[in-house]
């Protein structure tokens, strides 16, 4: 109870940090300088628990104000203390009790085996497309017995296509609006037409019946 306590007060605390620190801190990224560094990947690794402000806006005033490769790097070390400390705050406080719950159930045991079995495709998956929430994922990953390092490497390789895109595209708002806006409508775009295409295969793999189930 104790260690369940502990991570949700934790979680809490820096979830209240940065609803009541965000305009600070995003001035400070802002007005960089040394200090807007290290306030960025703090900024990086609290939206990882909840997104006061859509991370692309972030990306894209880091792309602005740091540069594409500086900006990328950013997101990418805030990224990857957010993702750390809540998958680790998640297997402290709940992985034990997730556990007992799910000896009561023989199905979930099975999905949880075949999860963690296909844990980095799964998580790079989920993490190139969003169709599930990131903090879901670093519950999900934490409570169960997926390797940390499995864990780390999907997440990083998977959230870099869009940490990139959404930083060049703020790189260069200023100078061409309108390429930065299409930069951004076209990502969205093929993350739009990516999971509808997934989500029709796979409700038409429901729906049609395979040649083994029709031949018995």
């Amino acid at each position: 109870m104790m260690k369940q306590l502990f991570s949700l007060v934790l979680s809490g605390l820096i979830i209240f940090m940065g609803f009541t620190q965000k305009e600070i801190m995003l001035d400070l990224i802002q007005e960089g300088g040394g200090i807007a560094g290290v306030v960025s990947i703090l900024f990086v690794a609290v939206l990882v628990f909840f997104p006061f402000i859509p991370y692309p806006v972030l990306a894209g005033i880091l792309g602005s104000v740091a540069g594409v490769v500086n900006g990328t790097l950013i997101s990418l070390i805030g990224i990857l203390i957010g993702t750390t400390l809540m998958f680790y705050l998640s297997r402290y406080g709940f992985q034990s009790w997730s556990q007992r719950m799910l000896t009561k159930y023989p199905k979930a045991i099975e999905y949880e085996r075949y999860f963690e079995k296909n844990a980095f495709l799964g998580i790079l998956f989920v993490r190139l497309l969003p169709v599930v929430p990131s903090p879901v994922v670093n519950v999900l990953s934490g409570i169960s017995k997926v390797n940390f390092l499995v864990f780390v490497f999907a997440t990083l390789l998977g959230k870099l296509p869009a940490i990139f895109t959404f930083t060049i595209a703020g790189s260069i708002f200023e100078g061409n609006r309108l390429l930065s806006i299409s930069i951004y409508g076209v990502y969205f775009l093929i993350i739009a037409a990516a999971a509808s295409m997934h989500f029709y295969k796979k409700k038409s793999s429901l729906i049609i019946p395979s040649e083994k189930q029709v031949n018995t």
